[in-house]
């Protein structure tokens, strides 16, 4: 019976096709992005239908991205110990039929748990989507693969919220989720008959999956990401959740120094370009997210505009990520990632740069055009350092390395949610930004993004330190790992 399943779980006979398994890998990856962002837009209905308070639907959101940060990098680890395409098309499984009980939901707290459920599924295709990139694509093509992949996530943050909008209103708030159920039965099916083949894995066995380093990660992850993404003043139960975080962080290091399968090698971390690359996308992140939390108060209170045009403005960036990804990648093929690692980052340090300076002084042209910029050169590095950390790995290792690159991916959001909110708000001088004077607000957007250009300029001397070193390869696999 096991000889059949694992047969079935194998990919067809038939020489696998690289475009269809990409369309396999973009919808997986579009799923995963639209999960974050569709639900926001119907939480006023959800909170109608259930007869309950926006603190506690907040966490129909919550559920589903704590879940993934906590546990992105051990499904990564997982899916290289088993087969990333087997537990691919499991993540596909569960996320698809999580979709259905969110859809049917009866209370609240069954639309949180599956919600939760939904959030695994998403995390196993986030981590093992560009991973698998590198088993269906030729290396001459990994650039644009990755691009797309951006492309796709872009979309799916962009259409989420508008998207919602309409099945809430059309529909009822189940579509939310129903709609899910259609694009992941395409996906199984595409993934299925499409990608490779898993190659032999190592058994299965306790010692080949690290559960002490599994679980203190999960935990201190979950308990990050809460401090991060807590309502309210900075207090006690937040310096708690820190502290039981860095903790976890300790304890999590000496495990996994001793571990005979670790969950990450720390030696990985001795590789100077994925210590880098992992830098660099969390502090990238940080900055991205100070455009979606920073920016609709200041064109609502600092430039006056209404809720319709505010969105319609807010749109502009993953609206010009979407259309850049896929050239970005073509780029990267042809240039390099290094280079143009160095050419994004730059772009993105002009941006934040001219959206210090420019808003105040022309307004909206001013912010739009800003925006634009960043937006480049997000799609620039996006693309380049997804692939100069993911090229030339060995196949092993590629599911946990995805994983910490979508993790410092992850952390960078929910970190740059917190603190440069946090720095928006304190240098607005005002307790509550919503009714703050528009010079205040404008204040606020100087301070923030001149901290964000700061943490830019970090990025690009840890982008040219790693440059200037000579590559070295990623350390071999021990015994029993």
């Amino acid at each position: 019976m096991n000889a059949r399943l694992n047969a079935r779980l194998q990919a067809p006979s038939h020489s696998p096709s690289a475009r269809w398994a990409l369309v396999a890998l973009s919808l997986s990856m579009l799923l995963s992005s639209l999960g974050t962002s569709i639900a926001n837009v119907g939480l006023p209905t959800l909170s109608q239908a259930f007869g309950a308070s926006f603190q506690e639907v907040q966490w129909i959101v919550l559920a589903y991205l704590l879940t993934i940060t906590s546990l992105i990098v051990s499904a990564g680890r997982l899916g290289d110990v088993i087969g990333r395409r087997r537990l691919l098309l499991g993540g596909l499984f569960l996320f698809t039929l999580a979709s259905l009980l969110c859809g049917v939901a009866p209370t609240l707290g069954w639309l949180i748990g599956a919600r939760a459920a939904q959030g695994l599924g998403a995390a196993v295709m986030m981590a093992l989507t560009m991973a698998l990139v590198g088993d269906a694509m030729p290396k001459d093509r990994t650039g644009s693969a990755m691009g797309l992949l951006g492309t796709t996530s872009a979309v799916g943050t962009a259409l989420g919220p508008s998207l919602g909008g309409v099945l809430t209103a059309t529909f009822g708030w189940p579509a939310l989720f129903l709609v899910n159920l259609p694009l992941g039965a395409a996906a199984f099916v595409l993934a299925y008959r499409h990608l490779p083949a898993d190659r032999a894995a190592p058994k299965t066995s306790r010692a080949g999956f690290d559960v002490a380093g599994t679980t203190l990660l999960a935990l201190t992850l979950a308990a990050y990401a809460l401090a991060m993404t807590r309502h309210g003043p900075f207090g006690f139960i937040t310096v708690i959740l820190l502290l039981v975080a860095a903790i976890g962080t300790a304890l999590f290091i000496r495990v996994e120094a001793s571990a005979p399968a670790p969950l990450v090698r720390l030696a990985f971390f001795r590789d100077p370009a994925l210590r880098a690359g992992l830098m660099m996308s969390g502090l990238v992140a940080t900055v991205i997210m100070a455009t979606f939390v920073v920016g609709p108060f200041y064109l609502a209170q600092g430039l006056g505009l209404d809720a319709v045009h505010v969105g319609l403005v807010m749109s502009v960036g993953p609206f010009v990520a979407a259309l850049t990804g896929v050239p970005a990648g073509r780029i990267v093929d042809r240039f390099g990632a290094g280079r143009v690692t160095m050419i994004g980052l730059s772009s993105l340090a002009a941006g934040c740069l001219l959206l210090y300076l420019l808003p105040a002084r022309l307004g909206i042209p001013g912010y739009l055009g800003s925006l634009i910029v960043c937006t480049l050169g997000y799609a620039l590095f996006q693309t380049a350092n997804n692939t100069a950390v993911m090229t030339d790995l060995a196949p092993d290792r590629r599911g946990v390395i995805s994983g910490l690159l979508s993790l410092s991916r992850n952390l960078g959001l929910v970190t740059g949610a917190s603190v440069m909110g946090a720095v928006f708000a304190f240098t607005s001088a005002t307790v509550d930004v919503t009714t703050a004077r528009p010079e205040t607000v404008a204040t606020g957007l100087h301070a923030t993004f001149a901290v964000a250009t700061v943490l830019i300029l970090i990025a690009l001397a840890l982008a040219g330190v790693s440059r200037a070193r000579a590559p070295r390869p990623m350390p071999e696999a021990e015994p029993g790992e």
